[in-house]
């Protein structure tokens, strides 16, 4: 593996009316278990269920019910933990976290909040431009999720989906590490990335599979290297917690919004309130949604109904042993593999998906050809159809097969893209439609040669130009291929123009 290293990005700074100010952000990331069933009991977690069709009785706090962990869910997490290069905890416990809401039946969540199940871990931030972001996570915990208020059905009436109720999530709990709205919606797209492949959490955020909270504070320029030295948060400004947002674009847009609020509070001799906003895209603003809690306004205490989870070393040991390959690792490995730049590498590994396309068609071939083609010209087509790689018309066995008829000179790269239209169109093998068509390419110098010589013959005042300025023999390559219907080998055209020039 490559030992990849990066600057770290200088931090987001914003000019107050009297001073710049640096961003200091937190995120607690909200991922929905993929999970058959929920956190304690047997209900289906599938999506788009009809309303109140995936319930237990425990589910809706039915008397006399108590929940069953679900030893799924507990691996689950256990192996994200393990993927974020977090301390697994062998004991944890659950606690009820008192507070109503029409949607949440029992009138308490059961969460962990004195002991979680996995501890400190890191995430790996690249920011495109050489620069990373190392974010510590604090700490993951599992917990259950509420219900669905809907209030638009009805004028008078509001009506409660409790499909959702009872799914397990896990709080993905950053330090306040990132520095500006890029960083954010960056660190929330690799945890993503890392979910993903892991299998613990298909990362869908239309369908409120991730959503964030995001933490927002300011301080003033050299405020946080006091904090990072002393771990202490006087150094920081008064953070706002901006609630359930579940698109990155708007995530960036609510951390500016936000931030610019504060500094114009702060500026004016006033206070920043600690409490929960809401962002409101079509309005560019946050307002209010209540003061933020403390631990003790929820009367936190340990669930009666549940005793601690403990879990043994070698079950943790066996998941670990059992971990796929992770974004960070495939890219490096694809870098050295394959001979790609950074960037291609990355694009590539995006997503599990298009990672293993890629190295499909690459598989003893050349790496940077078939990254350029499966970049370039596959996810090129793929977009302008609005088609995930997924839903590719070309398999990696007929894009494979357009790379080798190139590296065979069977066909040249112009012919090689009329090819790539014809299979992605038709489903055609490129082979078939090479020899069918003919477009095989010309190797036959002697053909080629004939050509060139028609062409001198017939320019002799392009001749004398191009013995003035040899750059101009590019004229007589072009007339060459289109003479041959582009089927001409390029580069044999190209050493015979140049031999034939310098004979007049």
């Amino acid at each position: 593996m490559l030992d990849l290293s990066y600057d770290t990005p200088k931090p987001r700074v914003i000019a107050g009316a009297k001073h710049d100010w640096e961003l200091v952000i937190g995120m607690e990331v909200h991922a929905q278990v993929a999970s058959n069933a929920k956190l304690f009991s047997g209900a289906s977690t599938q999506f788009g269920a009809e309303p109140n069709s995936n319930v237990a009785f425990v589910d809706a706090a039915m008397p006399g019910m108590l929940p069953v962990i679900n030893e799924y869910c507990v691996e689950q997490a256990v192996r994200t933990g393990l993927g974020l290069k977090a301390e697994i905890n062998l004991k944890s416990a659950f606690d009820r976290k008192n507070y109503f809401y029409p949607d949440l039946p029992q009138g308490y969540q059961i969460s962990q909040l004195y002991e979680p199940i996995v501890g400190e871990g890191e995430v790996l931030v690249e920011l495109g431009d050489g620069t990373a972001r190392l974010v510590r996570i604090e700490r993951i915990h599992m917990e259950q999720d509420a219900g669905k208020s809907i209030h638009d059905m009805d004028p008078n009436m509001s009506f409660v989906d409790l499909n959702r109720t009872g799914v397990c999530l896990m709080e993905i709990v950053s330090r306040p590490d990132i520095r500006g709205p890029e960083e954010a919606a960056a660190y929330l797209s690799k945890l993503r990335q890392i979910l993903r492949y892991l299998g613990t959490c298909n990362g869908d955020m239309q369908s409120g599979a991730m959503r964030a909270d995001v933490n927002v504070s300011i301080c003033r320029v050299g405020q946080y290297e006091k904090y990072q030295e002393t771990q202490d948060f006087s150094h920081l400004g008064t953070r706002c917690e901006i609630k359930n947002m579940n698109s990155m674009r708007f995530i960036q847009q609510a951390i500016e919004v936000e931030a610019k609020r504060q500094i114009a509070i702060v500026e004016a001799g006033g206070e920043v309130v600690q409490e929960t906003r809401l962002f409101d895209p079509d309005k560019q603003e946050t307002r209010s949604m209540r003061s933020k809690e403390e631990a003790h306004d929820y009367r936190y205490f340990p669930d009666p109904d549940l005793l601690p989870l403990e879990i043994e070393q070698a079950w943790v040991d066996e998941i670990a042993a059992n971990l796929p390959e992770l974004p960070d690792q495939k890219k490096a490995r694809f870098i050295g593999d394959f001979g790609l730049s950074d960037y291609d590498a990355s694009v590539l590994t995006a997503d599990l998906d298009s990672a293993g396309y890629f190295e499909a068609v690459a598989q003893g071939r050349d790496g940077k050809m078939a990254a350029n083609w499966v970049i370039n010209e596959l996810f090129g087509r793929l977009k302008k159809d609005d088609k995930s790689i997924t839903d590719s018309p070309v398999t990696p066995a007929q894009l494979g097969a357009i790379v080798d008829l190139i590296a065979s000179d069977a066909i040249s790269g112009k012919i090689a893209k009329e090819v790539f239209e014809i299979t992605y169109t038709t489903g055609r093998d490129p082979a078939e439609i090479v020899e069918t068509e003919g477009l095989k390419q010309v190797t036959d110098t002697g053909a080629i040669e004939t050509a060139v010589d028609e062409i001198i013959a017939a320019n002799p005042d392009q001749v004398a130009k191009a013995q003035q300025n040899p750059k101009l023999a590019g004229w007589f390559v072009g007339q060459v291929m289109k003479a041959t219907g582009g089927k001409a080998n390029p580069k044999a055209v190209n050493e015979i123009v140049s031999r034939k020039l310098a004979q007049q």
